[in-house]
C-alpha cells in the first residue's frame, strides 16, 4: 500500500495500533499485487474468519492450509520478470517460511523487513491501550480501506503487466520495491 508509505516516511513517531478490534475488509491481513490478469489479493487466513470481535494483538492466524508457499509462489510467478525481484527474493522468503500464530507479528515482520529493504531506518511505537480518539496523534486507523479510491499524493512507476492493465494503484509496498528497487521511496519526496 503505497499510501502506507507515503504516511509512514511522513510521520515523525508513527504508533501502530495494537489494541483495536479487528476490522474486516481492511489491509490487516491482506495486501493487493498486480498478477497477469490484474489484481490479486493476497489473504491472510485468521482462526473464527473475519467475522470475530478479537483485538488485533490477539488475532490468530489458520495455518491448515499452507497460505505461505501460495502466497509466495504468486509474488514470483507475478514478479520474477521485475527488475529487481532477485534481489530481494531470498531475504523475503523466510518471511514466507517462518510459522506465525499471530497476524501482528507477521504484520510486525513485514514493515521491518519492508524499512530494512527500503534502507529507511524509520523507527515506529506500539500502542499499549487503546485510545478511541488519541489526544497526541493523527488517527489514521480508518484511512487505508481497500475499497477507497487510490490517493492523488501517490507516485506513478512502471509496473508490471502495466502494458496489459494501465497503472494499478493502492498495491502493496512490494509491487514497488520489484519495480524500483529500494530507491523507490525517493519517488515519495519527488512526489511532494
Amino acid at each position: 500500500m503505497h499510501c502506507l508509505v507515503s504516511i509512514f516516511l511522513q510521520a515523525a513517531n508513527p504508533i501502530i495500533e495494537c489494541y483495536e478490534y479487528f476490522e474486516r475488509t481492511t489491509f490487516r491481513n491482506r495486501c493487493e499485487v498486480a498478477g497477469p490478469n490484474g489484481k490479486i489479493t493476497l489473504s491472510i487466513p485468521l482462526e473464527r474468519g473475519r467475522n470475530q470481535r478479537t483485538v488485533m494483538k490477539d488475532v490468530r492466524v489458520c495455518n491448515k492450509e499452507k497460505w505461505q508457499l501460495l502466497h509466495f509462489k504468486t509474488l514470483s510467478a507475478s514478479y520474477r520478470r521485475t527488475p529487481y525481484f532477485e534481489y530481494y527474493e531470498e531475504e523475503l522468503r523466510p518471511l514466507f517460511e517462518k510459522h506465525y500464530n499471530f497476524l501482528m507479528d507477521i504484520n510486525l515482520d513485514s514493515l521491518q523487513l519492508l524499512n530494512k529493504l527500503l534502507k529507511l531506518n524509520h523507527s515506529y511505537a506500539l500502542t499499549e491501550a487503546y485510545e478511541k480518539a488519541p489526544e497526541r496523534a493523527l488517527n489514521l486507523r480508518r484511512t487505508f480501506d481497500p475499497k477507497m479510491d487510490a490517493f492523488d499524493f501517490l507516485p506513478v512507476y512502471m509496473q508490471n503487466f502495466e502494458e496489459r492493465h494501465g497503472f494499478i494503484p493502492n498495491l502493496s509496498t512490494l509491487d514497488l520495491l520489484f519495480s524500483c528497487g529500494h530507491r523507490g521511496v525517493e519517488l515519495f519526496n519527488a512526489k511532494q
